[in-house]
C-alpha cells in the first residue's frame, strides 16, 4: 500500500492518487525513459568514437562493445530493463 505524510501523519494514497501514479509511471516508461537510455548509449558511443577514426585500428573487443551499445534498444526488456555491455 502506498502511503504519504500529511502534517506529520502517515495516510494511505487514495485510489485516484494510485491510479494517477500508474499513469505517470507508464508515461515515463513509454515516452521519457527510452530517450534517457538512448542519450546514455549515445554518450558511451561518443566516448569511444575516436577509436573508430581511420588512423586507428579498433580491437575486436571494442568493435563488439560498440555494437552491443547500438543493440541496447533492441533488447527484449528495453527500455525498463537494459543490460549495459562492459567496456573492454
Amino acid at each position: 500500500m502506498m502511503k504519504k505524510m500529511i502534517d506529520g501523519v502517515i495516510v494511505p494514497f487514495s485510489d485516484d492518487e494510485i491510479a494517477q501514479t500508474e499513469v505517470d509511471r507508464n508515461n515515463y516508461e513509454q515516452n521519457i525513459l527510452p530517450y534517457e537510455i538512448r542519450a546514455e548509449r549515445n554518450k558511451l558511443l561518443a566516448d569511444t568514437d575516436y577509436l573508430a577514426l581511420s588512423d586507428n585500428t579498433m580491437t575486436s573487443d571494442m568493435q563488439s562493445y560498440r555494437q552491443s551499445l547500438r543493440d541496447v534498444t533492441s533488447q527484449s526488456g528495453f527500455p525498463t530493463t537494459v543490460t549495459w555491455p562492459t567496456k573492454p
